[in-house]
């Protein structure tokens, strides 16, 4: 315990049986929290979650099995909220929470993040007991709290920090994998669309090149080449990913892969996206939701991991993460400060293929790193 801290009431928190959980990130930071909701869950028979989150957070959300009810709400402290003016949705969301009568809240963040604004809300809407990592005295904002100690003493990854917050009051879980639930029909679905474009007996490779925030993005030339290779040097199929506005891109990497390839660049929805990852050999992916996706439904996966932080690395799947270390790396930053982008830039198309090949032939039983775990691209 910090300074000014008081016990926890394990006892209150084993009989919350209304447990909401606030994450007000998106798909992969709402995956990565999957393992502390579990433990949540399990924690006492019958308890329900529901999971408080943004709009992009709530396609996840819904396909959490440790889930009850999903709530969307745009939170005007975080980055991605869209402009609205004036408390009108906010008071109606404090009234929302007032009437489902929670025991309890837990609040999920980054520790870049301030959890008091989401406890501010719970606080408002009578929530009489609330949890959070925080930095300064949160008084009674907060009923339970565990001190901020990172960047200063510790970095973990992402998901062992939210273990460890529901850890503070006894809630754990020994399987600790990420976790999502794919539909039978939609399962069935991609099934049939898949088999009108692999070739049975071959396998075959998802290639992810977009990401939301251009300094985590691979230079699409190099994925060209990447693609390339893995069709004429190792034959293997490639099917690319991404959303409706990253099709150019895709179109463009296409072009200039000049070897057979496949789109569904803005054909999928998320549990279509998590169907056809699952029948995947490998995923290679810039560092971006769909490696917690892959994590998610275990397949492997080579992640071109930009150097903005070390925390959002795949967790418990077979993986290799490839970057170029820099004097800049850790910026936490969505353009790169220095325009060069040579913690990715830097990482050659050969490094990523022997990657996607050690992990091609990689035996079922192996097991992976745990943590952060970051294995950069030599120099």
């Amino acid at each position: 315990m910090g300074l000014n801290q008081e016990p926890m009431d394990q006892q209150s928190w084993a009989n919350a049986q209304r447990i909401l959980c606030v994450r007000l990130d998106t798909l992969g930071d709402v995956l990565m929290t999957t393992p502390a909701i579990r433990a949540l869950k399990h924690g006492s028979p019958g308890r329900r979650i529901t999971l408080m989150t943004s709009a992009s957070g709530a396609a996840a959300g819904r396909l959490i099995p440790d889930v009850d009810d999903v709530l969307v709400y745009d939170a005007p402290w975080m980055k991605a909220a869209r402009c609205h003016v004036g408390a009108g949705p906010d008071l109606k969301m404090v009234e929302h929470l007032r009437a489902a009568s929670f025991d309890a809240a837990v609040i999920f963040t980054v520790y870049s993040q301030s959890a008091l604004p989401a406890a501010m809300l719970c606080y408002l809407a009578g929530i009489p007991r609330r949890l959070a990592h925080c930095r300064e005295n949160p008084y009674q904002l907060l009923t339970d709290w565990v001190r901020e100690t990172e960047p200063d003493t510790c970095l973990r990854h992402e998901v062992r920090r939210q273990l460890d917050l529901v850890a503070a009051i006894g809630a754990r879980i020994g399987d600790e994998r990420l976790s999502i639930a794919i539909p039978d029909t939609v399962s069935t679905a991609v099934g049939n669309l898949l088999a009108g474009l692999i070739e049975d007996g071959r396998p075959w490779v998802v290639i992810h090149a977009g990401a939301t925030a251009a300094s985590r993005r691979y230079p699409p030339e190099r994925f060209a080449i990447v693609g390339r290779r893995l069709v004429q040097d190792f034959g293997y199929q490639v099917i690319f990913t991404g959303t409706e506005p990253e099709r150019p891109l895709i179109e463009e990497i296409r072009a200039e892969m000049a070897a057979s390839s496949h789109s569904l660049a803005g054909a999928l929805s998320l549990p279509a996206f998590a169907a056809v990852l699952a029948r995947a050999s490998l995923l290679v992916s810039n560092n971006t939701g769909a490696v917690h996706v892959a994590a998610a439904v275990g397949t492997p996966v080579v992640d071109l991991y930009a150097l903005t932080n070390p925390q959002h690395t795949p967790w418990q799947v077979p993986h290799r993460v490839l970057f170029q270390d820099v004097p800049c790396k850790y910026c936490y930053k969505s353009v790169c400060p220095e325009g060069h982008h040579n913690c990715l830039r830097l990482v050659e198309p050969d490094q990523v293929l022997q990657a996607a090949a050690e992990l091609l032939n990689r035996p079922a039983a192996s097991t992976c790193t745990r943590g952060v775990s970051l294995v950069h691209a030599g120099d």
